[in-house]
């Protein structure tokens, strides 16, 4: 038997696809791999998004929500694609998406989860003042249609109906899966792939990841304050469900919350 045609999965990758799976990526191949997703969504954006949208008369949210879809979605099933390189099977286990491991108790990391999902709750709303400062000192010269210091600004001068049915269609994406595909990738697949950083890693990945959103470049510095700590802990602990309480966690409250307020008239 030709033993090349028996090897396990892993042991026949190469290339590219070895350095992907590696322990350790380099600082280059690392930096790519945070930026070269979001410079995808932008334009992803003005070249599919931001058409539909305007055809369909939607919000330009709607236009952004597709834009992500569109790169978050294969990414994610390139994790999967990863695994399957690896172990012969789609998955995004054998050590392709780390820090899985769960060691905490279920009940424990529910109570730690909610912390951090509260925490980055209040922060960035907290930060709103920044992100808004920060745009009208630095970055009025972008010009994504409805960038602005509001952050509902790509939702203005649309009707109500449309507005609700817009964030019907695309909330749930945007306010979970979508944010925890990010996590599965950010978190799970590049923040273990930098031991060489030490101590610096967690904020390493933060800044990168805060950076990856492009389109709204002016909040940078507030991402990485709410982000940092719970990027902290999933780093130090290795139990990424602390991040996926805290990001996911917080954009579907959020969406919830808003839609239900928006709904009723409540904002």
């Amino acid at each position: 038997m030709n033993e090349t045609h028996s090897a396990p999965a892993a042991q026949q990758t190469n290339g590219f696809v070895a350095k992907l799976l590696a322990d350790k990526h380099s600082i280059p191949l690392s930096i790519a791999l945070h930026l070269v997703p979001g410079a995808l969504i932008v334009a992803a954006y003005a070249w599919i998004g931001a058409p539909i949208s305007r055809a369909a008369g939607l919000p330009i949210f709607a236009a952004w929500a597709i834009g992500l879809m569109v790169v978050l979605l294969p990414l994610w099933f390139g994790l999967f694609w990863l695994g399957k390189q690896k172990t012969g099977k789609y998955t995004m286990r054998g050590g392709v998406v780390r820090y899985r491991d769960k060691p905490f108790s279920r009940g424990k990391i529910t109570l730690i989860g909610i912390g951090f999902l509260l925490y980055m709750t209040v922060v960035s709303l907290s930060l709103a003042p920044l992100d808004a400062w920060t745009y009208d000192t630095f970055f009025t010269w972008v010009t994504f249609e409805g960038s602005g210091s509001s952050g509902t600004t790509y939702l203005d001068a649309y009707d109500k109906g449309t507005i609700v049915t817009t964030m019907l269609i695309f909330g749930g994406f945007t306010g979970f899966l979508l944010p925890l595909i990010e996590e599965y990738y950010f978190r799970g697949f590049l923040l273990p792939r930098l031991p060489q950083l030490g101590r610096w890693a967690p904020l390493f990945n933060t800044a990168l990841f805060s950076i990856y959103h492009f389109w709204a470049i002016w909040t940078v510095p507030s991402k990485i304050l709410f982000l940092l700590p719970g990027v902290w802990f999933v780093w130090g602990k290795h139990d990424i469900r602390a991040s996926i309480w805290m990001h996911p966690g917080s954009a579907l409250l959020m969406t919830v919350v808003g839609t239900t307020a928006y709904m009723t008239g409540l904002m």
